[in-house]
């Protein structure tokens, strides 16, 4: 008990900011360290936060998830939504050389190229051409309008490299595992010079740990915050009432329910896997987090999005979850009197102690339908897995490109037909309806069982200055640093 006590002490002066201010933000990010070094186009949550600090593109996101200027000063976009046109900042790059509108093109451009063949690569299909006008107007243009595209721009895989080196708005250095990022002069980014800019100052040191030492280390004091948290390790999150308002939840969208992975034996006909869709509670899944706000949801859209024009419903609506058991178990034991087999499936969800209670909750429901749910040891050969992932922007195609039959194998041929002809519709009420066909085809594989919002946290202390929450779960490190803008 006074182990206890003593570690509920110390998460109560974390929160309390009772640390001393050396002039660093010491930051555990979850995920191996290897993940804040990446240099692929593919990045973990680690190597997202630290590309979107030092490889800024031509917008960028703010602690709230806004859009703001980066390279860009300033934009306009045309009448048609059609072209979207930058004015670029002017100022000396730090490997010498200037910035120019026809360095941040081949870029730009050359990014979009190797995105292809990736979900990213998918949303960004309507761009047509990347242009420099003058030696500081790059022009991007479509193929049809895309409200989207600055909130796909502010993407850290969208970070523009010149010369061979990223330009801000923070430099990168490694020591060992840790990440050391320091603001650059505002010369250095575009910005008159001012005067003791540094003055108040923070450098970010930025570790990749596991989940259980990156709670610990916050509760004593070694770390400022923890970013990186899913429903899988928010337990550690969670030391006792010491240290309410500790914990910041964001209000994120995404993808989060079990992929289909084995189509034979129960889970070959779409009616079977239904069933297993039908008999999970989802309003009381997960209760035992405690968790206020979170959505759940049967559709493979998260509901109420731009353009969400009512015409796909939430599944079952009309039916109690006793009803929807009572259809589902007759299912399942009319498989199993054919069969002569036990109905039974084996679950993959990631290590740590929120799956444990996750998968607990999802077993108990689907014994009342009379399957058997084992917890799978890897991903490979499972049954069910889960799918967690936080979306990059607001819009059905993001959700509907994760299943995109070029990137996924759950997927649907016609959903993906219906998501290109939304390409090229005439008008954003014409997409908005090819897009809900396309949920409905995609919908009705049952392929993917959807369970809700995905859960993201991260804990910091009080007075840490730059942190907000934000949808798509991307905190930038940048203001954290308190540099001037």
């Amino acid at each position: 008990m006074r182990s206890l006590f003593a570690v509920l002490l110390s998460f109560a002066l974390a929160a309390c900011g009772s640390a001393v201010d050396d002039g660093v933000v010491d930051i555990a990010m979850i995920g191996p360290s290897a993940d804040l070094f990446d240099e692929s186009l593919r990045l973990s949550t680690g190597g997202q936060h630290v590309r979107a600090a030092h490889a800024q593109g031509l917008v960028r996101l703010d602690a709230a998830g806004q859009v703001v200027p980066a390279l860009a000063e300033r934009w306009i976009v045309t009448d048609d939504g059609r072209s979207y046109i930058f004015r670029i900042r002017e100022f000396d790059l730090p490997g010498g050389g200037r910035l120019s509108a026809r360095s941040v093109r081949d870029s730009l451009a050359s990014t979009i190229r190797q995105l292809e063949g990736t979900s990213l690569g998918l949303d960004l299909a309507k761009v047509r051409d990347v242009r420099a006008m003058t030696g500081r107007v790059v022009e991007i243009r479509l193929d049809a309008p895309m409200p989207d595209l600055l909130q796909l721009l502010a993407q850290p895989e969208l970070g523009l490299v010149m010369d061979g080196a990223a330009i801000g708005p923070m430099a990168l250095a490694r020591e060992g595992d840790v990440a050391v990022l320091d603001a650059l002069p505002p010369e250095l980014r575009g910005l008159p010079a001012q005067p003791d800019w540094d003055e108040d100052i923070r450098q970010i040191r930025l570790y990749g740990t596991e989940a259980q030492a990156a709670t610990q280390g916050f509760a004593e004091g070694r770390y400022d915050m923890v970013l990186g948290g899913r429903l899988a390790t928010l337990p550690y999150a969670d030391p006792g009432p010491l240290s309410r308002g500790t914990i910041r939840l964001d209000a994120a969208i995404g993808l989060f329910g079990l992929d289909v992975r084995n189509t034979e034996g129960l889970l070959a006909e779409p009616t079977n896997r239904e069933a297993l869709a039908m008999a999970i509670d989802r309003g009381s899944l997960l209760e035992a987090f405690n968790i206020g706000g979170w959505v759940p949801t049967t559709r493979v859209v998260a509901p109420g999005l731009p353009g969400d024009t009512g015409s796909v419903p939430e599944r079952w609506a009309s039916r109690t979850i006793e009803q929807r058991r009572e259809q589902a178990a007759a299912r399942i034991a009319q498989w199993q009197a054919t069969t002569g087999t036990t109905p039974k499936v084996t679950i993959w969800l990631p290590e740590g102690p929120g799956s444990d209670v996750l998968f607990t909750a999802l077993s108990e429901d689907l014994a009342t339908i009379g399957v058997t749910a084992d917890r799978a040891p890897q991903m490979r050969g499972a049954d069910l897995a889960l799918r967690d992932r936080a979306a990059r922007y607001g819009s059905a195609r993001w959700f509907l490109n994760q299943f995109n039959c070029s990137v996924s194998p759950i997927c649907s041929e016609e959903a993906d037909f219906l998501v290109g002809l939304g390409l090229d519709a005439s008008s954003q009420a014409e997409e908005y309806s090819y897009l809900d066909e396309a949920e409905a085809a995609l919908t009705a594989t049952n392929l993917y069982i959807p369970l809700g919002a995905p859960i993201r946290w991260s804990l910091v202390r009080a007075d840490t200055v730059g942190f907000g929450e934000n949808p798509s779960s991307l905190h930038p490190l940048f203001p954290l640093s308190r540099a001037p803008i």
